[in-house]
Protein backbone atom coordinates (compact mmCIF):
# COMPACT_ATOMS: atom_id res chain seq x y z
CA UNK A 1 0.00 0.00 0.00
CA UNK A 2 2.85 2.46 0.96
CA UNK A 3 4.67 1.52 -2.22
CA UNK A 4 1.49 1.82 -4.30
CA UNK A 5 1.07 5.73 -3.13
CA UNK A 6 5.09 6.41 -3.33
CA UNK A 7 4.91 5.00 -7.04
CA UNK A 8 1.73 7.34 -7.48
CA UNK A 9 3.61 10.45 -5.80
CA UNK A 10 6.64 9.92 -7.81
CA UNK A 11 4.51 9.49 -11.03
CA UNK A 12 2.77 12.82 -10.57
CA UNK A 13 6.16 14.63 -9.60
CA UNK A 14 7.63 13.68 -13.27
CA UNK A 15 4.56 14.66 -14.97
CA UNK A 16 4.51 18.00 -12.96
CA UNK A 17 8.02 18.40 -13.76
CA UNK A 18 7.10 17.63 -17.75
CA UNK A 19 4.66 20.60 -17.67
CA UNK A 20 6.98 22.60 -16.25
CA UNK A 21 8.87 22.23 -19.34
CA UNK A 22 8.59 24.61 -22.04
CA UNK A 23 6.68 22.93 -25.32
CA UNK A 24 10.10 23.55 -27.23
CA UNK A 25 11.85 21.01 -24.86
CA UNK A 26 9.00 19.02 -24.72
CA UNK A 27 9.11 18.64 -28.11
CA UNK A 28 12.55 18.15 -28.59
CA UNK A 29 12.59 15.16 -26.05
CA UNK A 30 9.59 13.55 -27.74
CA UNK A 31 10.75 13.54 -31.14
CA UNK A 32 14.17 11.87 -29.26
CA UNK A 33 12.46 9.44 -27.26
CA UNK A 34 10.57 8.25 -30.88
CA UNK A 35 14.32 7.93 -32.40
CA UNK A 36 15.74 5.88 -29.43
CA UNK A 37 12.38 3.52 -29.58
CA UNK A 38 12.85 3.19 -33.27
CA UNK A 39 16.11 2.44 -33.04
CA UNK A 40 15.72 -0.14 -30.24
CA UNK A 41 12.72 -1.71 -32.58
CA UNK A 42 15.33 -1.77 -35.31
CA UNK A 43 17.33 -3.73 -33.93
CA UNK A 44 14.79 -6.38 -32.68
CA UNK A 45 15.67 -10.41 -34.61
CA UNK A 46 11.85 -10.03 -35.53
CA UNK A 47 12.76 -6.52 -37.87
CA UNK A 48 16.15 -7.66 -39.17
CA UNK A 49 16.68 -10.50 -41.89
CA UNK A 50 18.24 -13.71 -41.02
CA UNK A 51 22.29 -14.09 -41.39
CA UNK A 52 22.34 -9.49 -41.42
CA UNK A 53 24.85 -8.30 -39.25
CA UNK A 54 23.17 -4.82 -38.15
CA UNK A 55 25.03 -2.29 -35.95
CA UNK A 56 23.40 -0.26 -33.32
CA UNK A 57 24.81 3.08 -34.68
CA UNK A 58 23.33 1.80 -38.23
CA UNK A 59 19.57 1.44 -36.44
CA UNK A 60 20.49 4.46 -35.01
CA UNK A 61 20.66 5.92 -37.75
CA UNK A 62 18.18 4.72 -39.36
CA UNK A 63 15.35 5.81 -36.93
CA UNK A 64 16.64 9.08 -36.85
CA UNK A 65 16.90 9.55 -40.65
CA UNK A 66 13.11 8.46 -40.36
CA UNK A 67 11.77 10.24 -37.59
CA UNK A 68 13.83 13.39 -39.15
CA UNK A 69 12.06 12.23 -42.45
CA UNK A 70 15.36 12.65 -44.55
CA UNK A 71 15.93 9.73 -46.40
CA UNK A 72 19.84 9.19 -45.86
CA UNK A 73 20.58 5.71 -45.45
CA UNK A 74 23.65 3.89 -43.92
CA UNK A 75 21.79 0.57 -44.48
CA UNK A 76 19.67 -0.28 -47.52
CA UNK A 77 16.18 -0.55 -46.36
CA UNK A 78 15.25 -2.99 -48.38
CA UNK A 79 18.06 -5.89 -48.03
CA UNK A 80 18.36 -5.34 -44.04
CA UNK A 81 14.54 -4.97 -42.74
CA UNK A 82 11.95 -8.04 -42.77
CA UNK A 83 8.30 -6.21 -43.90
CA UNK A 84 8.22 -6.01 -39.70
CA UNK A 85 11.35 -3.60 -39.53
CA UNK A 86 10.32 -1.97 -43.16
CA UNK A 87 6.81 -1.22 -41.66
CA UNK A 88 8.32 0.28 -38.19
CA UNK A 89 10.83 2.47 -40.95
CA UNK A 90 7.25 3.56 -42.19
CA UNK A 91 5.64 4.39 -38.98
CA UNK A 92 8.48 6.62 -37.39
CA UNK A 93 8.23 8.34 -41.20
CA UNK A 94 5.04 8.81 -40.47
CA UNK A 95 5.06 10.41 -37.16
CA UNK A 96 8.45 12.03 -37.90
CA UNK A 97 6.48 13.33 -41.02
CA UNK A 98 3.14 14.82 -38.87
CA UNK A 99 5.16 15.74 -36.15
CA UNK A 100 5.03 14.12 -32.65
CA UNK A 101 2.53 16.04 -30.89
CA UNK A 102 0.38 16.02 -33.93
CA UNK A 103 0.29 12.15 -33.90
CA UNK A 104 0.07 12.16 -30.06
CA UNK A 105 -3.33 14.63 -29.92
CA UNK A 106 -4.51 12.50 -32.60
CA UNK A 107 -4.59 9.43 -30.29
CA UNK A 108 -5.96 12.01 -27.40
CA UNK A 109 -9.14 12.77 -29.45
CA UNK A 110 -9.40 8.70 -31.30
CA UNK A 111 -9.78 7.95 -27.10
CA UNK A 112 -12.64 10.68 -26.77
CA UNK A 113 -10.80 12.54 -24.55
CA UNK A 114 -10.06 16.57 -24.71
CA UNK A 115 -7.14 18.13 -25.48
CA UNK A 116 -5.42 20.29 -22.74
CA UNK A 117 -4.35 23.81 -23.40
CA UNK A 118 -0.55 22.46 -22.84
CA UNK A 119 -1.19 19.90 -25.68
CA UNK A 120 -2.34 23.08 -27.30
CA UNK A 121 0.66 24.71 -26.71
CA UNK A 122 2.44 22.42 -28.22
CA UNK A 123 0.77 22.10 -31.14
CA UNK A 124 1.01 25.58 -31.94
CA UNK A 125 5.13 25.35 -31.19
CA UNK A 126 4.97 22.45 -33.42
CA UNK A 127 3.43 23.68 -36.47
CA UNK A 128 4.52 27.43 -35.99
CA UNK A 129 1.41 28.62 -35.74
CA UNK A 130 0.50 32.83 -34.87
CA UNK A 131 -2.89 31.56 -32.68
CA UNK A 132 -3.80 28.62 -30.65
CA UNK A 133 -7.66 29.34 -32.40
CA UNK A 134 -8.99 25.96 -33.96
CA UNK A 135 -6.41 23.74 -32.52
CA UNK A 136 -8.32 20.81 -32.57
CA UNK A 137 -9.88 21.47 -35.64
CA UNK A 138 -6.72 22.01 -37.69
CA UNK A 139 -5.36 18.50 -36.12
CA UNK A 140 -8.38 16.60 -37.41
CA UNK A 141 -8.27 18.35 -40.92
CA UNK A 142 -4.23 17.20 -40.81
CA UNK A 143 -4.94 14.02 -40.53
CA UNK A 144 -7.73 13.61 -43.07
CA UNK A 145 -5.16 15.33 -45.47
CA UNK A 146 -2.54 13.03 -45.13
CA UNK A 147 -5.10 10.10 -45.14
CA UNK A 148 -6.19 11.59 -49.00
CA UNK A 149 -2.93 12.14 -50.16
CA UNK A 150 -1.78 9.36 -49.46
CA UNK A 151 -4.30 7.17 -50.14
CA UNK A 152 -3.95 8.76 -53.55
CA UNK A 153 -0.66 8.54 -54.09
CA UNK A 154 -0.45 4.60 -52.96
CA UNK A 155 -2.98 3.64 -55.88
CA UNK A 156 -1.45 5.67 -58.50
CA UNK A 157 1.89 3.88 -57.58
CA UNK A 158 0.36 0.55 -57.30
CA UNK A 159 0.01 1.00 -61.40
CA UNK A 160 3.41 1.59 -61.66
CA UNK A 161 4.82 -0.62 -59.12
CA UNK A 162 1.97 -3.77 -59.80
CA UNK A 163 3.97 -4.35 -63.61
CA UNK A 164 7.13 -5.49 -61.88
CA UNK A 165 5.82 -7.01 -58.33
CA UNK A 166 3.85 -9.79 -57.39
CA UNK A 167 0.24 -7.79 -56.17
CA UNK A 168 0.29 -7.84 -52.49
CA UNK A 169 4.28 -6.89 -52.69
CA UNK A 170 3.64 -4.16 -55.33
CA UNK A 171 1.14 -3.01 -52.75
CA UNK A 172 3.40 -3.07 -50.11
CA UNK A 173 5.62 -1.10 -51.74
CA UNK A 174 3.33 1.40 -53.17
CA UNK A 175 2.22 2.48 -49.28
CA UNK A 176 5.73 2.83 -47.88
CA UNK A 177 6.62 5.01 -51.28
CA UNK A 178 3.82 7.41 -50.61
CA UNK A 179 3.90 7.35 -47.14
CA UNK A 180 7.40 8.62 -47.59
CA UNK A 181 7.09 10.55 -50.40
CA UNK A 182 3.83 13.07 -49.19
CA UNK A 183 6.43 13.35 -45.94
CA UNK A 184 9.18 14.35 -47.62
CA UNK A 185 11.55 11.41 -47.03
CA UNK A 186 13.76 9.74 -49.59
CA UNK A 187 13.52 6.16 -48.42
CA UNK A 188 12.58 3.34 -50.87
CA UNK A 189 12.28 -0.43 -50.39
CA UNK A 190 13.56 -1.61 -53.62
CA UNK A 191 17.06 -2.59 -52.83
CA UNK A 192 20.17 -2.69 -54.03
CA UNK A 193 20.50 1.30 -52.98
CA UNK A 194 18.65 2.11 -56.69
CA UNK A 195 15.79 4.48 -55.36
CA UNK A 196 13.84 4.84 -58.23
CA UNK A 197 16.87 5.18 -60.74
CA UNK A 198 15.01 2.58 -62.42
CA UNK A 199 11.77 4.36 -63.11
CA UNK A 200 13.74 7.45 -64.42
CA UNK A 201 11.46 7.21 -67.25
CA UNK A 202 8.54 6.39 -65.89
CA UNK A 203 6.34 9.53 -66.16
CA UNK A 204 3.09 8.28 -64.23
CA UNK A 205 6.33 7.63 -61.43
CA UNK A 206 7.96 10.94 -61.32
CA UNK A 207 4.54 12.97 -61.48
CA UNK A 208 2.87 10.98 -58.81
CA UNK A 209 6.09 11.26 -56.46
CA UNK A 210 6.13 14.64 -57.22
CA UNK A 211 3.22 15.63 -56.69
CA UNK A 212 3.35 14.37 -53.57
CA UNK A 213 6.39 16.21 -52.73
CA UNK A 214 5.16 19.50 -53.27
CA UNK A 215 1.85 19.36 -51.56
CA UNK A 216 3.93 17.64 -48.48
CA UNK A 217 6.36 20.41 -48.65
CA UNK A 218 3.91 23.21 -48.90
CA UNK A 219 2.97 22.73 -45.79
CA UNK A 220 -1.06 21.64 -44.25
CA UNK A 221 -2.11 25.47 -43.73
CA UNK A 222 -1.43 26.29 -47.11
CA UNK A 223 -3.46 23.21 -48.29
CA UNK A 224 -6.31 24.00 -46.23
CA UNK A 225 -6.14 27.84 -47.20
CA UNK A 226 -6.20 26.45 -50.80
CA UNK A 227 -9.11 23.99 -50.15
CA UNK A 228 -11.32 26.87 -48.63
CA UNK A 229 -10.42 29.86 -50.59
CA UNK A 230 -9.48 28.51 -53.73
CA UNK A 231 -8.44 31.52 -55.49
CA UNK A 232 -4.99 32.99 -55.33
CA UNK A 233 -5.89 36.71 -54.27
CA UNK A 234 -8.01 35.61 -51.63
CA UNK A 235 -4.98 33.77 -50.03
CA UNK A 236 -3.43 35.13 -46.66
CA UNK A 237 0.38 36.60 -47.44
CA UNK A 238 1.80 33.10 -45.93
CA UNK A 239 0.30 31.13 -48.11
CA UNK A 240 1.09 33.45 -51.50
CA UNK A 241 4.53 33.72 -50.40
CA UNK A 242 5.39 29.95 -50.16
CA UNK A 243 3.41 29.11 -52.90
CA UNK A 244 5.11 31.50 -55.35
CA UNK A 245 8.55 31.38 -53.90
CA UNK A 246 7.78 27.23 -54.39
CA UNK A 247 7.21 27.59 -58.19
CA UNK A 248 10.22 29.80 -59.06
CA UNK A 249 12.74 27.59 -57.16
CA UNK A 250 11.05 24.69 -58.74
CA UNK A 251 11.22 26.03 -62.51
CA UNK A 252 15.00 27.92 -61.28
CA UNK A 253 15.85 24.76 -59.78
CA UNK A 254 15.06 22.15 -63.39
CA UNK A 255 16.35 25.15 -65.53
CA UNK A 256 20.21 25.16 -64.01
CA UNK A 257 20.35 21.64 -63.20
CA UNK A 258 18.95 20.47 -66.76
CA UNK A 259 22.03 22.73 -68.28
CA UNK A 260 24.74 22.01 -65.88
CA UNK A 261 23.71 17.95 -66.28
CA UNK A 262 23.54 15.18 -69.16
CA UNK A 263 19.80 14.55 -67.93
CA UNK A 264 15.95 14.79 -69.12
CA UNK A 265 13.72 17.56 -68.55
CA UNK A 266 11.73 14.84 -66.74
CA UNK A 267 15.02 13.97 -64.46
CA UNK A 268 15.65 17.69 -63.70
CA UNK A 269 12.41 18.44 -62.73
CA UNK A 270 12.31 15.74 -60.42
CA UNK A 271 15.28 16.39 -59.01
CA UNK A 272 14.68 19.88 -57.96
CA UNK A 273 11.27 19.25 -56.69
CA UNK A 274 13.28 16.00 -54.48
CA UNK A 275 16.16 18.54 -53.32
CA UNK A 276 13.29 20.64 -52.04
CA UNK A 277 13.75 18.29 -48.77
CA UNK A 278 12.45 14.91 -50.35
CA UNK A 279 15.31 12.95 -50.92
CA UNK A 280 14.43 10.89 -53.83
CA UNK A 281 16.64 9.91 -57.01
CA UNK A 282 16.03 9.36 -60.60
CA UNK A 283 19.57 9.74 -61.54
CA UNK A 284 22.74 8.87 -59.24
CA UNK A 285 23.94 12.13 -57.84
CA UNK A 286 27.36 10.96 -57.80
CA UNK A 287 27.38 11.49 -61.75
CA UNK A 288 26.53 15.10 -61.03
CA UNK A 289 29.46 17.90 -61.76
CA UNK A 290 30.59 20.67 -58.98
CA UNK A 291 27.49 23.08 -60.05
CA UNK A 292 24.81 20.36 -60.40
CA UNK A 293 25.99 19.36 -56.62
CA UNK A 294 26.07 23.11 -55.57
CA UNK A 295 22.53 23.97 -57.20
CA UNK A 296 21.21 20.81 -55.19
CA UNK A 297 22.82 22.00 -52.60
CA UNK A 298 21.50 25.84 -52.54
CA UNK A 299 17.74 23.99 -52.75
CA UNK A 300 18.17 21.53 -50.13
CA UNK A 301 19.22 24.40 -47.52
CA UNK A 302 16.13 26.54 -48.59
CA UNK A 303 13.97 23.53 -48.11
CA UNK A 304 9.88 23.23 -48.04
CA UNK A 305 7.59 25.30 -46.38
CA UNK A 306 6.82 26.20 -42.93
CA UNK A 307 4.31 23.45 -41.27
CA UNK A 308 4.58 21.13 -44.14
CA UNK A 309 6.80 17.70 -43.41
CA UNK A 310 9.90 19.40 -44.96
CA UNK A 311 12.80 20.55 -43.78
CA UNK A 312 15.60 23.73 -44.64
CA UNK A 313 15.63 26.89 -43.71
CA UNK A 314 12.19 27.11 -45.39
CA UNK A 315 10.36 29.29 -48.56
CA UNK A 316 8.89 31.94 -45.85
CA UNK A 317 12.09 32.87 -44.67
CA UNK A 318 13.83 32.81 -48.15
CA UNK A 319 10.92 35.26 -49.32
CA UNK A 320 11.14 37.27 -46.03
CA UNK A 321 14.90 38.04 -46.59
CA UNK A 322 14.36 38.82 -50.14
CA UNK A 323 11.86 41.29 -50.12
CA UNK A 324 13.16 43.00 -47.21
CA UNK A 325 16.65 43.69 -48.48
CA UNK A 326 14.83 44.77 -51.80
CA UNK A 327 13.09 47.07 -49.62
CA UNK A 328 16.31 48.59 -48.16
CA UNK A 329 17.79 48.97 -51.22
CA UNK A 330 15.01 51.08 -52.77
CA UNK A 331 14.46 53.07 -49.50
CA UNK A 332 11.13 51.80 -49.33
CA UNK A 333 9.32 49.83 -46.86
CA UNK A 334 9.49 45.80 -47.43
CA UNK A 335 6.07 44.81 -48.54
CA UNK A 336 4.11 42.06 -51.13
CA UNK A 337 0.93 41.43 -52.26
CA UNK A 338 -0.19 44.80 -50.79
CA UNK A 339 0.89 43.66 -46.85
CA UNK A 340 3.42 45.07 -45.05
CA UNK A 341 6.52 42.65 -43.73
CA UNK A 342 6.74 42.77 -40.49
CA UNK A 343 10.21 43.95 -38.97
CA UNK A 344 9.71 41.08 -36.05
CA UNK A 345 9.62 38.26 -39.68
CA UNK A 346 12.56 39.57 -41.23
CA UNK A 347 14.46 39.79 -37.49
CA UNK A 348 14.07 35.29 -36.89
CA UNK A 349 14.26 35.06 -40.51
CA UNK A 350 17.56 36.46 -40.31
CA UNK A 351 18.83 34.40 -37.43
CA UNK A 352 17.15 31.17 -38.64
CA UNK A 353 19.15 31.80 -41.58
CA UNK A 354 22.37 32.68 -40.03
CA UNK A 355 22.08 29.56 -37.51
CA UNK A 356 21.25 27.14 -40.37
CA UNK A 357 24.24 28.66 -42.01
CA UNK A 358 26.33 28.30 -39.05
CA UNK A 359 25.10 24.65 -38.31
CA UNK A 360 25.93 23.38 -42.02
CA UNK A 361 29.66 24.98 -41.46
CA UNK A 362 30.06 23.78 -38.69
CA UNK A 363 29.02 19.94 -40.22
CA UNK A 364 31.21 20.24 -43.21
CA UNK A 365 34.37 21.12 -41.00
CA UNK A 366 33.64 18.22 -38.21
CA UNK A 367 33.34 15.92 -41.56
CA UNK A 368 36.11 17.27 -43.41
CA UNK A 369 38.54 16.08 -40.18
CA UNK A 370 36.61 12.83 -39.90
CA UNK A 371 36.49 11.73 -43.71
CA UNK A 372 39.79 13.64 -44.86
CA UNK A 373 39.84 11.40 -48.24
CA UNK A 374 36.32 12.45 -49.08
CA UNK A 375 35.88 15.34 -51.87
CA UNK A 376 34.48 18.19 -50.74
CA UNK A 377 31.37 18.40 -52.55
CA UNK A 378 30.37 15.08 -51.55
CA UNK A 379 30.63 16.15 -47.85
CA UNK A 380 29.25 19.50 -48.82
CA UNK A 381 25.82 18.01 -50.52
CA UNK A 382 25.78 15.38 -47.52
CA UNK A 383 26.01 17.71 -44.35
CA UNK A 384 23.49 20.26 -46.32
CA UNK A 385 21.35 17.33 -47.41
CA UNK A 386 21.34 15.84 -43.69
CA UNK A 387 20.28 19.64 -42.34
CA UNK A 388 17.52 20.25 -44.59
CA UNK A 389 16.29 16.58 -43.85
CA UNK A 390 16.30 15.53 -47.79
CA UNK A 391 18.00 12.34 -48.19
CA UNK A 392 20.28 13.09 -51.21
CA UNK A 393 23.99 11.96 -51.44
CA UNK A 394 26.24 10.58 -53.53
CA UNK A 395 26.50 7.33 -51.95
CA UNK A 396 28.89 8.03 -49.29
CA UNK A 397 27.00 7.40 -46.45
CA UNK A 398 27.37 3.91 -45.74
CA UNK A 399 30.88 3.91 -46.31
CA UNK A 400 31.19 6.34 -43.49
CA UNK A 401 32.96 5.88 -39.65
CA UNK A 402 30.71 5.38 -36.97
CA UNK A 403 31.87 9.27 -35.60
CA UNK A 404 30.76 10.77 -39.31
CA UNK A 405 27.09 8.80 -38.78
CA UNK A 406 26.92 10.39 -35.34
CA UNK A 407 27.68 13.33 -36.60
CA UNK A 408 25.02 13.07 -39.40
CA UNK A 409 22.56 12.01 -36.76
CA UNK A 410 23.13 15.06 -34.85
CA UNK A 411 22.48 17.24 -37.94
CA UNK A 412 19.52 15.94 -38.80
CA UNK A 413 18.10 16.29 -35.42
CA UNK A 414 18.91 20.02 -35.65
CA UNK A 415 17.72 19.75 -39.31
CA UNK A 416 13.97 18.42 -38.17
CA UNK A 417 13.71 20.46 -35.05
CA UNK A 418 15.08 24.10 -36.65
CA UNK A 419 18.49 25.50 -35.27
CA UNK A 420 16.21 28.12 -33.37
CA UNK A 421 14.47 25.93 -31.45
CA UNK A 422 18.04 24.22 -30.27
CA UNK A 423 19.54 27.06 -29.78
CA UNK A 424 16.28 28.18 -27.12
CA UNK A 425 16.12 24.83 -25.40
CA UNK A 426 18.39 26.02 -22.75
CA UNK A 427 16.21 29.25 -21.89
CA UNK A 428 13.03 29.02 -20.60
CA UNK A 429 12.31 31.83 -18.54
CA UNK A 430 9.21 34.73 -19.28
CA UNK A 431 9.76 38.00 -20.99
CA UNK A 432 11.37 40.41 -18.06
CA UNK A 433 11.12 44.43 -18.66
CA UNK A 434 14.56 45.45 -18.52
CA UNK A 435 15.23 47.58 -21.43
CA UNK A 436 18.47 48.70 -22.62
CA UNK A 437 19.55 51.90 -23.67
CA UNK A 438 20.09 51.81 -28.14
CA UNK A 439 24.06 51.87 -29.03
CA UNK A 440 25.67 52.60 -32.28
CA UNK A 441 27.45 50.15 -34.34
CA UNK A 442 28.85 50.20 -37.92
CA UNK A 443 27.32 47.70 -40.37
CA UNK A 444 28.47 46.84 -43.92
Amino acid sequence: MIGGKLSLYRRNKRMKSIEKQSPARIIALGFLAVILAGSVLLMAPFCVKPGVELHYVDALFTSTSAVCVTGLIAVDTADTYTVAGQTVVAFLIQIGGLGVTSVGVGVILALGRRVNLKERLLIKEAMNLDSGKGIVCLVKNVLKTTLIFEGAGAFLSFLVFSRDYPPLKALGISLFHSVAAFNNSGFDILGGLRNLIPYQDDVLLNLTTAGLIIFGGLGFLVIMDIARKRSFKRLTLHSKAVIVTSLILLALGTVLIRFTEDITWLGAFFTSVSARTAGFSTFPLGDFTTAGILTVSVLMFIGASPGSTGGGIKTSTLFTLFHTIKGAAMNEEPHAFHYRIPQAAFYKAAIVTALSGLAVCLGIFLMCILEPELPFEDILLEITSAFGTVGLSTGITPSLSPWSKLLEIGIMYIGRLGPLTIATLWVFKPDTSVSFPEGSISIG
